[in-house]
């Protein structure tokens, strides 16, 4: 119960990757606040978990790529709990297209949810994060490992490792950490069908021989939460079976 006592946020924490953060802050002590953009009843499911396994969990709803709603977001978690330790800037949506087929209208809203959600998770978590807090974000390993048809994707997860890098020398002398966890291939039910048909090429490249489970992310996220990890900041955490 490492960190018990300890207040989170998870934005985009309902489903996939962020459930299982949601999930493994809970079952180590954390009170947590679990985003979601559409979907209540997965949300309540999550809060659900966290509460039987002993936790305690409130489920916010915010669209994440609008200013407004982050900044409610985080007036709620704040007020849920009585402030916040660790934030986890968990966004993303995942643009296949080849650059030459990538509409303006697909380019606009993957800028405005992973790079323009990303600034205004970040911002709002350095004001308000605790002193000795936590602030991890999520990108992927495919800003390390270049593929095909994922050229906007990776470029606005490429803007949130910058941000991190920046954030973590803004904040360091409040004993802040900021890092950034890059996940390779992981198994989740948004794992879109084309990704997923040509699955074993990837797995094949991938030094331990398969796909990642959430959970892999999960326990990297819950250790970069943890005191153990309080000299770890400003980097970039690879967490894809050495594929990147």
């Amino acid at each position: 119960m490492e960190l018990e006592g300890k207040n989170a946020l998870v934005t985009a924490g309902s489903r996939g990757i962020g459930r299982a953060i949601s999930l493994a802050l809970g079952e180590r002590g954390a009170n947590v606040v679990v985003n979601y953009v559409a979907s209540a009843d997965a949300a309540n499911e999550v809060v659900e978990e966290i509460g039987a396994r002993g936790g305690k969990a409130v489920a916010v709803q915010a669209d994440l790529g609008v200013s407004e709603d982050v900044a409610r977001l985080f007036e709620e978690a704040e007020q849920a709990f009585g402030g916040l330790d660790i934030v986890v800037n968990n966004v993303g949506i995942n643009l296949v297209a080849p650059l030459a087929e990538t509409t303006e209208e697909d380019f606009d809203r993957t800028v405005a949810v992973n790079f323009k959600g990303s600034f205004l998770v970040l911002k709002n978590a350095a004001r308000i994060v605790s002193d000795g807090g936590r602030i991890i974000s999520i990108s992927t390993g495919n800003t390390r490992v270049t593929m095909p048809m994922i050229g906007v994707y990776s470029a606005t997860k490429a803007a949130v490792e910058q941000m991190t890098y920046s954030l973590a020398k803004e904040v360091g002398a409040r004993g802040v950490t900021v890092n950034v966890v890059l996940p390779g291939l992981t198994d989740t039910e948004g794992l879109r069908p084309e990704i997923r048909a040509n699955a074993d090429g990837i797995i094949g490249m991938t030094p331990l021989g398969r796909m990642g489970r959430p959970e892999d992310i999960a326990d990297v996220v819950a250790f970069l939460a943890s005191e153990q990890a309080r000299w770890v900041t400003g980097q970039a955490i690879g967490a894809s079976g050495g594929l990147s």
